[in-house]
């Protein structure tokens, strides 16, 4: 039997496990949990019987910083991982249009845009399919979070070589296809986060790494793909003919270089994930890992170095000299013993309101960020027409793009990134916790149609230059800017939001990785549906006469996730609790304010 605790019923109770002991909520008219974070609940800081704890042990509540974030080397080596494996997508948007067109030069911009959003959503596509398998096999005793990891990272960088050896459309669009269906990193990397960062105060700045590697690939993979796509044009000193670096191959396939490192920088991560990332699964902890045997093997070669700082095979439950030395205060005392539930939630009971409606609201938000992305790559790149070959009556008549090479599409992209590190580091975290996490959601996510409302007007404003020529000075860029600025700062706040929501909404521990599985089909559904979409809306659109109706189009699509993010709330991550649970909770938490006595 199982029961689920109801939102409505003020007498309910709802237990969390965290490092510092157990929280007990309350949950009453649809509120949130009530509590004060150190695993004290409600019921016992109102009791004037009770022990005031909080006085006794004088325990104030410390900032985080990112240097009080737990397990540094660990998130290190995912961030690293979501870093590369967001490169090789990066990278892409500065040469995507020229790439097909050397595919077939007779296309029109408007059929290069359409091949563009099937390019894209080839990829993410292939997500869709695999999400929820890679989800159950992290999940699964015999795979774990790591071994998942490990196949991505590898089997993208080899789908990355084959995509930049690819001279038509469809070996390029198999290869992606390839590389999607065998990429499941995105929620076991998020996963790994949230079972290394327990506890809810740190969250903020953990899974703050994740938009952070996505900036940090915006700047790097833009510039990358748009300087070493067609090297011998855009670099001839160092790969033209008689160059030090020129060969013949790379006349052949002049957009395999920018594949061929992004293989390299997966190669790398995937090295660093077996020798150095431990396993984050409950079931697996412990087990005997051949990669961190082997790294522990290799450092202790090393001369003058201490032997005793390597891999060793503990069991999970056998304390360590830290937490044999410190003690704690909410912890049960020795001698009381508790039972340990190791029931799994249905894969039916997932479903709650809250998932749904946080689904519903990550999928709007995926749609118009993957609309864009193509959107803004492809008009940063369509010829700009002659006055007398189109017809123009403001404020809705009107065609064209920039006509900006690879390599200035690569600078233009990159502003993406380099706006988002710098809203990252110095507005997100005092706002983030001035409104909260819902609270920044909420506000921001009103930022991205303003931005897509004025985007397509950068052609019609005043340029240095004359068609057909690159649209230029100081107007274009200061616009190019504008418009960057309120897409980034949205998705500056909007994106990790997304990430802890998906997490919190969790009904229960034991359907995490699952659950975040969902969130990456849901994400990879929209992320492919909305450049395929787009990049119709923009063909037709150029078509026509109108292209900024592709861009109105992701506007009001971004306006209706504002709206389903109302129906969102911030969930605990144990919402449904499985018989035994609440005995189990009862037995700690006495226990831990008796032993505190």
């Amino acid at each position: 039997m199982s029961m689920d605790v109801g939102r409505n019923q003020s007498s309910s109770r709802a237990y969390e496990n965290t490092e510092v002991g157990t929280e007990v909520h309350h949950r009453r008219n649809d509120s949130m949990h009530h509590s004060d974070g150190l695993g004290i609940s409600a019921r016992f800081r109102n009791d004037p019987e009770a022990t005031p704890v909080r006085n006794q042990f004088n325990i104030k509540p410390q900032p985080v910083t990112w240097m009080s974030l737990p397990r540094k080397d660990q998130l290190a080596i995912l961030f690293f991982s979501r870093l590369v494996d967001f490169l090789q997508v990066a990278s892409l948007q500065a040469y995507m249009f020229y790439q097909l067109k050397s595919f077939d030069p007779g296309l029109s911009d408007a059929a290069i845009s359409s091949q563009a959003g099937i390019l894209q959503g080839c990829f993410t596509g292939a997500q869709v399919a695999t999400a929820m398998l890679w989800g159950k096999a992290a999940d699964s005793s015999l795979g774990g979070r790591k071994m998942v990891l490990l196949i991505g990272l590898a089997g993208t960088a080899v789908s990355c070589i084959g995509y930049g050896f690819s001279t038509t459309f469809w070996q390029a669009a198999m290869f992606r296809v390839l590389g999607g269906g065998i990429n499941g990193t995105v929620g076991i990397i998020r996963t790994m986060i949230a079972e290394i960062t327990k506890e809810k105060k740190y969250q903020s700045r953990a899974f703050l790494l994740l938009p952070m590697s996505f900036n940090v690939a915006g700047i790097l993979g833009p510039v990358m793909g748009g300087l070493l796509a067609d090297p011998t044009s855009t670099l001839p000193g160092l790969f033209g003919e008689n160059a030090i670096f020129g060969a013949r191959w790379l006349r052949a396939y002049p957009y395999a270089l920018p594949s061929i490192l992004n293989a390299l920088t997966l190669t790398i991560s995937a090295a660093l994930v077996f020798f150095f990332l431990e396993e984050t699964l409950k079931e697996r902890k412990g087990k005997y890992d051949l990669g961190l045997d082997l790294a522990q093997r290799m450092l202790g070669a090393i001369p003058f170095r201490s032997q005793n700082r390597g891999y060793e095979l503990v069991d999970e439950h056998t304390p360590t000299q830290l937490e044999q030395n410190t003690e704690d205060p909410f912890k049960p005392k020795a001698g009381t013993t508790t039972r340990r539930i190791t029931h799994k939630l249905p894969f039916h009971r997932i479903w709650t309101r809250n998932v749904i409606f946080t689904l519903i609201t990550t999928a709007f938000f995926d749609f118009h960020v993957g609309g864009f992305t193509n959107i803004w790559s492809l008009f940063l790149s369509t010829p700009r027409p002659l006055p007398e070959e189109t017809v123009t009556s403001l404020p809705f008549i009107f065609s064209g793009g920039l006509a900006m090479p690879a390599a200035t599409v690569g600078l233009a992209t990159s502003i993406l990134g380099i706006l988002g590190m710098i809203l990252q580091i110095f507005l997100y975290p005092p706002v983030q916790a001035r409104l909260g996490t819902l609270g920044s959601f909420r506000v921001f996510c009103m930022l991205f149609p303003i931005a897509y409302m004025f985007a397509p007007y950068l052609a019609v404003l005043p340029s240095s230059t004359a068609p057909p020529n690159p649209a230029a000075g100081g107007f274009i860029w200061t616009g190019i800017t504008l418009v960057l600025l309120l897409q980034v700062a949205a998705r500056t706040f909007a994106l990790p939001a997304t990430i802890i929501l998906i997490n919190n909404c969790s009904p229960h521990p034991s359907v995490l990785g699952t659950v975040h599985g969902l969130g990456q089909s849901v994400s990879a559904s929209f992320r492919t549906i909305g450049p395929i979409v787009g990049g119709i809306w923009y063909g037709e659109g150029l078509k026509s006469g109108a292209v900024g109706a592709a861009w109105w189009g992701i506007a009001a699509a971004a306006a209706a996730g504002s709206v389903t993010a109302l129906w969102v709330y911030e969930g605990s991550g144990h919402e449904i609790f499985l018989e035994g649970e609440l005995e189990e909770g009862d037995e700690m938490e006495m226990a831990g304010v008796h032993g505190a006595k």
